[in-house]
């Protein structure tokens, strides 16, 4: 079994069964990451590109590492050397790689929409890296499989999501996916940095840091996205800082157990101290080996034999 739908999108649309399958086979992928010898031929032939109109590191970087480890040929196009700066379009540019016979493109794009609009002009298989304030659903699938590690599942958790929620796409994935398992999403941050419409999406809105922490399981705190923001949301970094930065005093009044997750990069001092970081609460780190094994499941799934003998006999 694999992937049914030719793209991954986002969670919105994925099934809870697709869900605990890629969180299932993460499993069994996270194992290879620490072997000595971590190249396998089970994607030989495979070929993976990574089509990045922002900047990333962990994303672009763990999806390349998941395709070499599996034995895919990968490849990083820039975007600032292509032919894009010279007007290509993205559909005309995912036509030439589909006419190199590439399996795969992994996009990351400012614009909401634009993995579905190149899905749907290309034959390869398309998965979104993060479309504008959409979705990042990678990010929402390694944050679930970092918190059912954890806790052994995500039914019953309470997952407090804090900071920039306005401007957040991998709120908006981990909410969809969260809410699918059956946990329960408190979102936090300053009324200015909440969408007005966020409640519609079945969860919990406060504006108070306080609240926000006393129930949580899960503490997720958000980059405070300033390359997407208008001035005036709030007074300065520093007042942030006081009001919704998580700090060892803040931490205290959750629960004593209480894991903390961020997605990065983070803004050390403001959203998150540096002693938070590096608490035994964190699992920051953890979230980005996390990266690799999700990536990695997902391209065994969806570029895998059943896919393949599903199109052979259609």
């Amino acid at each position: 079994m694999g992937i049914k739908t030719k793209d991954l999108l986002g969670l919105k649309n994925i099934s809870k069964e697709e869900i605990e399958l890629i969180l299932n086979t993460a499993e069994s992928m996270e194992e290879i990451i620490y072997r000595d010898v971590k190249k396998l031929p089970t994607l030989r032939g495979k070929s993976v590109v990574s089509l990045f109109y922002e900047p990333s590191t962990r994303t672009r970087s763990s999806f390349e590492l998941a395709g070499k480890y599996l034995g895919a040929d990968t490849m990083n196009m820039g975007v600032s050397s292509s032919s894009v700066k010279k007007g290509e379009t993205l559909i005309d540019t995912g036509r030439t790689l589909d006419a190199m016979g590439i399996d795969m493109v992994v996009i990351r794009h400012p614009a909401a929409g634009a993995p579905k609009l190149l899905g749907e002009n290309i034959k390869a298989r398309v998965i979104n890296a993060g479309d504008g304030y959409h979705e990042h659903p990678t990010q929402a699938l390694l944050d679930m499989y970092t918190m059912r590690k954890k806790f052994g599942e995500l039914q019953g958790l309470t997952v407090a999501i804090i900071g920039d929620i306005l401007h957040s796409r991998v709120v908006r994935s981990n909410i969809w996916g969260l809410t699918k398992m059956g946990a329960e999403v408190i979102v936090c941050g300053p009324p200015t940095l909440l969408p007005a419409d966020i409640a519609a999406t079945g969860v919990r809105v406060v504006t108070s840091f306080e609240d926000a922490l006393r129930d949580a399981d899960v503490i997720m705190m958000l980059r405070i996205q300033l390359e997407r923001q208008q001035k005036g949301l709030f007074p300065s970094k520093r007042e942030y800082a006081k009001m919704y930065g998580l700090n060892k005093e803040t931490l205290s009044l959750a629960k004593k157990d209480a894991m903390v997750m961020h997605p990065g990069p983070i803004n050390r001092g403001v959203e998150i101290s540096p002693e938070v970081y590096e608490s035994v609460q964190s699992v920051i780190d953890e979230q980005v080996t996390a990266g690799v094994a999700v990536r990695m499941a997902l391209l065994y799934l969806m570029m895998g034999s059943d896919f393949e003998d599903e199109k052979a006999s259609s």
